[in-house]
């Protein structure tokens, strides 16, 4: 089978064990990230299958009009709304997914939590260019928590909140505030005192129709001068413009971003990196070895079984009848 994987920004898929899964196919590998349908038709014109990583590739009906070969897309973990499934299934094309721990991500938004609070980051650069102290720290211990969705990511993120003895509580939808609930964690009263009281603030919310804007100004105004918000999700979940806004003044005082509407950012061309109250990292909690394993191991997976003729477990099983 010939088989194209787009945006490898590392340059590291080659180089993982799970990659001699696929050894006897066809692989091209791409390091560079290029939009719009008549390249991405171009680049994909002999492929039989697309592996994808995360959303960082638009698969759309006019594309697909474009890859009559096209027969699978295997996603490295869930689709978040960038795949047209039904258009893939009147194509005959399949969609695969796959699942992982979320450890790397919740580890990155503890990471972005902690370099925010001691300007970790601000620091380093200091004493590298000749200087000293220059800030006040902030310890989390004692600090009050907020956990916006007690899902697969947020749960870990709570019992790192917790293991630093912070007051750690959750808001979310009604199946989430109950699963923290249940593992003794507290539940904010309001949303309006979820974001007025939390001294840190961690979105680990799935983006969906649902969730887009999910986060207003309103919201972020009501956030202390000396809270921090931290989105290792998705920056859609905020409304357009309102954290560049909100940071301006002043409420909240300080974010961590580690992911963006428009992806890859070149060239700094993002507001939040103009402002020097937001510490932004380049979409990196995904990107780790162990976690590469698992997801790009069961994309992998997905072509073998395809390429032997007994591939089932894919979202749309009624193109199975009229696969290409």
């Amino acid at each position: 089978m010939r088989i194209a994987i787009p945006d490898d920004y590392q340059d590291c898929v080659r180089s993982l064990d799970c990659f001699r899964k696929l050894a006897g196919h066809d692989v091209r590998v791409f390091h560079d990230s290029v939009k719009g349908t008549d390249a991405l038709a171009e680049r994909f014109a002999d492929a039989d299958a697309i592996v994808l990583t995360r959303e960082r590739t638009r698969i759309d009906a006019a594309l697909l009009e474009r890859l009559p070969r096209l027969r699978l897309i295997s996603q490295t973990g869930k689709l978040a709304g960038h795949v047209d499934v039904p258009a893939c299934t009147a194509h005959g094309v399949l969609v695969a997914e796959g699942s992982g721990a979320g450890s790397a991500t919740a580890e990155i938004a503890w990471a972005l939590a902690l370099a925010s609070r001691r300007h970790l980051v601000s620091e380093a650069n200091r004493l590298r260019s000749g200087q000293w102290q220059g800030h006040l720290g902030q310890q989390l211990s004692g600090q009050r928590l907020g956990v916006w969705s007690y899902g697969r990511i947020g749960r870990q993120v709570a019992g790192y909140g917790r293991a630093f003895g912070m007051q750690v509580w959750v808001w979310g939808r009604e199946a989430s505030t109950a699963a923290a609930r249940a593992d003794g964690f507290e539940v904010a009263p309001s949303r309006e005192a979820f974001f007025a009281q939390s001294d840190v603030i961690s979105l680990h919310v799935r983006l969906g129709p649902q969730t887009m804007g999910l986060v207003t100004a309103e919201d972020l105004a009501r956030m202390k001068p000396t809270a921090l918000m931290v989105n290792t999700s998705r920056a859609e979940l905020i409304e357009p413009g309102a954290l560049e806004h909100a940071l301006a003044q002043g409420r909240p005082g300080f974010a961590a971003v580690d992911v963006y509407e428009q992806e890859p950012v070149l060239g700094a061309q993002h507001p939040l990196l103009a402002l020097p109250n937001a510490l932004c990292t380049p979409h990196i909690g995904y990107v780790e070895k162990d976690n590469y394993e698992r997801y790009f191991g069961i994309a992998f997976d997905h072509i073998v079984a395809l390429a032997e003729g007994r591939l089932t477990e894919v979202v749309n099983p009624e193109a199975l009848a009229h696969a290409r």
